[in-house]
């Protein structure tokens, strides 16, 4: 292994680090709110509910397009809609029906796949994510969908906090799309748990920073260590989030 190696190339990079800068811009945000609200797994069920989503468009359609966008964007509406309704029935309960509702639609999607010859391939590239086969022609309609979910926070959902699913339920639906569930989980929790005790002001600065440094150091390091890059972000933004803290407890 030669320094060569370790040169970033922006023709295969370029649009795997725009598409982790895309998600972090939601993702981190919406993060903070997960944790304040106490719903930990809600990131992690709405994504694995898109994903069947996607498995379900896949079997049904072969895989078309907007079948599979529609499926999956309807899925994941289904879902925030049922737990604004549990919110509000069962309070107490929200975060085991949240749990409940990731197993249930996790076994659904390997009793779907359970006879496709390719059905364990596919729950791989779902879970983990295919972020290195990401192109341009992917991230433009996320970037509006996601310009009009901030638009929609900042100027609706911060007064009516009862449209928090659905906007969190069309932001995942995206995200698990273009990077896998594992690192919209991490994109999520990570920047939010190693800010938790700043106020938004310092908090959500050093989350971005952490999210995008996360992207930037896990896809240009998995190239010449020739790993998965979507598992080796993650583990990135571990280390960094493990680093924020020490980093914190030493300033006291």
């Amino acid at each position: 292994m030669t320094l060569a190696d370790f040169s970033f190339d922006w023709s295969l990079m370029g649009p795997p680090l725009l598409a982790g800068l895309l998600v972090a811009s939601t993702h981190v945000l919406l993060g903070r709110r997960v944790l304040e609200r106490g719903i930990i797994f809600i990131d992690l069920t709405i994504a694995q509910v898109a994903a069947l989503g996607v498995i379900l468009a896949g079997v049904s359609e072969d895989g078309g397009g907007i079948a599979t966008q529609v499926a999956a964007a309807v899925a994941a509406l289904l879902a925030a809609a049922l737990l604004t309704w549990t919110e509000h029935k069962f309070r107490k309960l929200q975060e085991a029906l949240i749990g409940s509702l990731y197993v249930l639609s996790a076994c659904i999607a390997i009793l779907v796949l359970a006879h496709n010859p390719h059905g364990a391939e596919h729950m791989q590239e779902l879970l983990a994510g295919q972020i290195l086969w990401v192109s341009y022609s992917q991230l433009w309609p996320v970037a509006i969908l996601y310009a009009v979910i901030l638009l929609m926070w900042f100027g609706v959902v911060r007064t009516r906090p009862g449209l928090f699913y659905f906007l969190f339920a069309l932001t995942v639906m995206a995200s698990v799309q273009l990077v896998g569930v594992y690192l919209v989980f991490a994109t999520l929790i990570m920047p939010a748990i190693a800010t938790s005790m700043l106020p938004e002001r310092r908090g959500l600065p050093i989350g971005y920073l952490i999210a995008g440094a996360g992207y930037g150091l896990g896809l240009w390091l998995s190239v010449p260590f020739d790993l998965p890059a979507g598992p080796f972000i993650v583990c990135v933004l571990s280390a960094l989030v493990i680093v924020t803290g020490i980093v914190r407890r030493l300033r006291g």
